[in-house]
């Protein structure tokens, strides 16, 4: 009988917490912090319990809940045969599934690290945090395009909230950003969630994807309206160059624990919808213009990477590296076969790991020296060596260093670019030197070099502080000795969208 409702106490678990927390008073800092952090491990094993029983050789979606929820008919409609009803629709394919466990996993260490780097608001903060994971769980868990519209627009309002009152000095510039740029791509998705509804009266994922696939030559038009509206759309979230700048102030200012969802989680929505509703809805439109998509994933792969070579701070390092693994997605994608669209997401898991290790271990070293300017940070090794050696293990993880889930992920998402558009992958392959390049500059810079005299007594990362950098790191490694792990879950969902189109 569980089975039944366990998507639904996954994503409404963290619910507990807002509960509790609401009666908690704001003056029992510890107790609230102990709500806060335990009410995630509740989705933590649920989404374990969802991994572990999964079939990954079954096809569809697992663990689906249908309810009656929303109708539209009446007796006018009915006479015309059209019965419009938006069900209460919940299930999870393969990739739908690794990206809720990639949420959990990372939800509850930037739980640990908020109790760490937040000092003060502790109340509302969690209550906000808990309100953001239930919308990033629900957002993957959806089956309906209405309802993952819904809980898109709930992540929106904690995060608004999250940067511009715990962010540091130009905070509030960064949560307007935020707030307009997300604003605007929601409302181009919303057009687009209700032309597909009044088009095929339905609004579940498959039976669009099926019903769109079966439209002939006169609906093209329409085809390329809804994608490139769908490209715009997932295009900021992700973010696509030139729709990235709100994504930099966002990296910078908001809290570290929060850029650890925001980098590990929020961007993956919109890989997730390029590679789910994009490719999925239109197959035959993506694969026309994917050579496009391929020079995008170029761009953002170069543009990235040569400005992170040039930054100072070791924020706006982290922030423009993004931008430039996001591009390996998009190479992925424009590859559209089974090599490649498995690199792309790889790609998605890898750098969510990766970037949440990454901004954890900034917030460690602001946490002890309240600057993240990288000419300020010089010789840390010394008094910090065992931080300085985590970062180290970060940055070669992220530079793809064969053994760790960048590695793998890189080399699928080229490979099946180079099937098909071999210039344009060649060309790309300049993106992972400079990566090599801007994030060991960034890394020695920091650890070596002169040690400052105010930086020598400094305290190295606590037994607490490296709970969450262990836990990412065992997940990266894994990934990358082990990429079954990742790879089988993904097969029947990854084959479904080949089929569409063709491959």
């Amino acid at each position: 009988m569980i089975d039944s409702y366990l998507l639904s106490l996954l994503i409404f678990s963290p619910l507990v917490g807002i509960i509790i927390l609401a009666f908690v008073p704001k003056g029992q800092h510890q107790l609230l912090k102990a709500i806060g952090f335990l009410t995630t491990l509740l989705p933590l094993v649920l989404a374990l319990m969802v991994y572990v029983n999964f079939d990954h050789a079954g096809s569809g979606n697992q663990f689906a809940e249908t309810r009656d929820w929303i109708s539209f008919s009446n007796s006018s409609l009915l006479a015309y045969g059209i019965d419009l009803a938006i069900p209460y629709e919940l299930g999870l394919n393969g990739f739908a599934m690794v990206l809720v466990l990639l949420t959990a996993i990372v939800s509850t260490l930037a739980a640990l690290a908020s109790i760490i780097q937040i000092k003060s608001g502790f109340k509302a903060y969690f209550m906000l945090f808990l309100l953001l994971e239930i919308g990033m769980l629900g957002v993957f868990a959806s089956q309906n395009l209405f309802l993952f519209f819904l809980f898109f627009e709930l992540t929106l309002i904690p995060m608004y909230f999250l940067i511009g009152r715990w962010g540091f000095s130009d905070r509030e510039k960064a949560a307007n950003s935020f707030l307009i740029y997300n604003g605007l791509g929601s409302a181009v998705l919303l057009i687009v969630i209700v032309t597909l509804f009044v088009v095929t009266s339905t609004t579940n994922i498959d039976q669009i994807s099926m019903m769109m696939q079966m439209v002939g030559p006169e609906g093209d038009n329409l085809k390329w309206g809804l994608l490139i509206a769908l490209l715009v759309a997932f295009g900021v979230k992700l973010p696509i160059f030139p729709l990235h700048s709100w994504m930099l102030r966002v990296h910078v200012q908001a809290p570290p624990a929060i850029v650890m969802l925001h980098s590990g989680v929020l961007l993956k929505i919109g890989a997730y919808g390029l590679i789910r509703f994009g490719v999925g809805f239109f197959p035959e439109q993506v694969s026309q213009i994917a050579a496009i998509l391929a020079i995008l994933g170029v761009i953002n792969l170069l543009y990235g990477a040569y400005l992170a070579l040039i930054q100072t701070d070791l924020k706006m390092v982290l922030a423009y590296s993004s931008i430039s693994h996001m591009g390996i997605v998009l190479i992925g994608v424009a590859a559209l076969n089974d090599v490649g669209l498995q690199g792309a997401v790889f790609q998605v898991v890898s750098h969510g790991l990766i970037s949440a290790l990454l901004f954890f271990l900034i917030g460690v070293y602001y946490d002890r020296t309240n600057t993240s300017l990288i000419p300020n940070l010089s010789g840390l090794a010394r008094s910090m060596p065992i931080a300085s050696g985590f970062l180290l293990v970060g940055a070669m993880a992220s530079l793809g260093l064969p053994g760790m889930s960048g590695f793998i992920s890189e080399f699928l998402a080229f490979l099946g670019l180079f099937r098909e558009m071999p210039i344009i992958a060649a060309v790309g392959t300049l993106g992972i030197i400079l990566t090599a390049v801007y994030l060991l500059r960034a890394t020695l810079n920091v650890t070596f070099g002169p040690t400052p005299e105010k930086w020598k007594e400094l305290q190295d990362i606590r037994p607490v502080e490296m709970v969450p950098v262990l836990v990412l790191l065992a997940f990266i490694v894994l990934i990358g000795v082990y990429p079954s792990v990742l790879a089988e879950p993904l097969q029947a969902s990854l084959q479904f969208i080949l089929a569409g189109i063709g491959g």
